[in-house]
């Protein structure tokens, strides 16, 4: 089994740190760099985004593709996230995001991840060559790119009714699938345009 941590501390209120990561499809934000990509799709959201939320991740991994559904096991407002692989081809996969409010505008966020890779001695091999470094790599970029979003302009909406959410998600949809915070994006410019 391998375990992946990393933290960081991002000047932002414990509530609105912790709402921007129970959107699971919020990933797909954070894990993007050279080596490492991933698509969140939600697929079965609970009230709150809570317990029994599943969602499937596309991961690309210095050009190895995975897929695997999640399903949110532990949801503690402002305090603690985490799911773990229901099907796919690891062994095991589990990931916890911890929350810690430092003071009232500064939050410590704490990811880790376990897995068991799959393709049995090949698998330890791969992780141990590749994975784990890619895996390590992709977590810290997360960080940065969340801390980055959050401590910007403000103008990430983490709080959003469900009705508006889910025209929010057609509309990202109908752009290919492009990330949450683009569809966003182009909404609101094309808002601007017509009450110009």
């Amino acid at each position: 089994m391998t375990l992946v941590t990393k933290s960081i501390d991002i000047k932002t209120p414990v509530d609105s740190v912790f709402t921007y990561f129970a959107r699971p499809e919020h990933i797909s934000d954070q894990m993007k760099n050279d080596t490492v990509g991933m698509t969140i799709v939600p697929m079965d959201i609970k009230e709150g985004m809570g317990v029994g939320t599943t969602f499937r991740v596309i991961g690309d991994f210095g050009g190895k593709r995975l897929e695997w559904d999640c399903e949110t096991t532990e949801f503690v407002k402002n305090q603690l996230i985490a799911a773990k692989q229901i099907e796919g081809p690891f062994k095991h996969w589990q990931i916890t995001n911890k929350f810690e409010a430092l003071g009232d505008n500064l939050t410590r966020v704490t990811m880790s991840v376990t897995y068991a890779m799959p393709f049995g001695p090949l698998g330890a091999i791969l992780d141990k060559a590749k994975f784990a470094k890619s895996a390590e790599k992709g977590m810290e970029t997360a960080l940065y790119n969340v801390r980055g979003l959050l401590e910007g302009n403000g103008s990430i909406p983490v709080y959003i009714t469900l009705d508006a959410y889910q025209k929010l998600l057609a509309e990202k949809k109908k752009m290919n699938d492009v990330p949450v915070s683009t569809a966003l994006t182009a909404i609101i410019e094309k808002y601007n345009e017509i009450k110009a």
